[in-house]
């Protein structure tokens, strides 16, 4: 075993993206601010946006972690803080669209993790955010963007899914979960790119049939819909946060939602969950 290994075969928990798009080196904070953010002061459970805070969530009630990135490197410093407060993890590679990379990741997590028993699907994108607004309509869009999303919100969670779903039938346990957002339910135009997150409704619908397929074999699936803008050190930085933060959903409330929910009695499960800030963004 590895020093990254998991000897003493503690429940295992992957993060399918474990990092925030927003956080404070991210790509698109500087796409959208220019520079980095200063992250001086900004909790651990909000540094990392909701990857992080569920991976710390799930360290700290005694799971083995496992966080998943197209670059491990970006996930250095939240294994650092998960390690100081004396959780265990691992970062693997893995680009949710590609068989190849899947397969390896999760070959790997077995190898060196067990059999998974807890995956949330956390990968995100930000389809359409970098056109100029007067492009911000459907036919501008490039069809490599279309890829990105259908990857993403589709072929990504049906990949990754057939790699833990097997061993969690045969076990008779285990937890899916979905992090989705409010596009999975509602087309809204409240900035660039909407009309490109509908295959978010896909993932939606993979989450549903999983729950008829896989509720006999003891396996809890939900698609939790988060209905807002997550604080993170990119995101509290945008001129409407900055000046009304209480509109800004607190990650780690979220990742205390997800544990709740793989807690829960299997005679009372909860197959799709909606978290909303209570101030909510205007819409105009």
């Amino acid at each position: 075993m590895s020093e990254n290994s998991n000897p003493d075969r503690l429940p295992v928990a992957v993060i399918v993206g474990a990092t925030s798009k927003w956080q404070s080196n991210g790509r698109n904070t500087r796409f959208i601010h220019g520079h980095d953010i200063d992250e001086a002061g900004i909790p651990a459970m909000t540094r990392w946006g909701l990857g992080g805070a569920l991976a710390q969530k799930f360290a700290r009630s005694g799971h083995f972690v496992v966080l998943t990135s197209r670059n491990p490197e970006n996930t250095r410093d939240l294994a650092d803080a998960i390690a100081e407060a004396g959780g265990r993890c691992m970062s693997v590679r893995l680009d949710v669209g590609s068989p190849e990379s899947v397969s390896g990741a999760f070959a790997a997590i077995r190898e060196q993790a067990g059999d998974v028993d807890v995956l949330i699907y956390n990968a995100g994108y930000m389809a359409g955010r970098e056109l100029p607004p007067e492009q911000e309509l459907l036919e501008h869009f490039p069809n490599d963007l279309f890829d990105v999303a259908l990857a993403t919100a589709c072929k990504g969670p049906f990949l990754v899914v057939k790699q833990v779903l097997p061993a969690m039938r045969e076990r008779g346990h285990g937890s899916v979960f979905f992090s989705n957002n409010q596009y999975s339910l509602r087309g809204r135009r409240r900035a660039t790119g909407e009309s490109l997150y509908y295959p978010r409704t896909m993932m939606r619908a993979l989450a549903q049939a999983l729950t008829e397929e896989y509720s006999p074999f003891g396996v809890h699936v939900a698609n939790v819909v988060v209905d807002g803008f997550i604080d993170s050190p990119g995101t509290r930085a945008l001129g409407q946060f900055a000046e009304h933060p209480e509109r800004l959903i607190d990650p780690g409330a979220i990742a205390e939602a997800f544990h709740y929910l793989h807690r829960q009695d299997r005679s009372c499960w909860t197959h799709e969950l909606q978290l909303t800030a209570s101030a909510t963004t205007p819409s105009h």
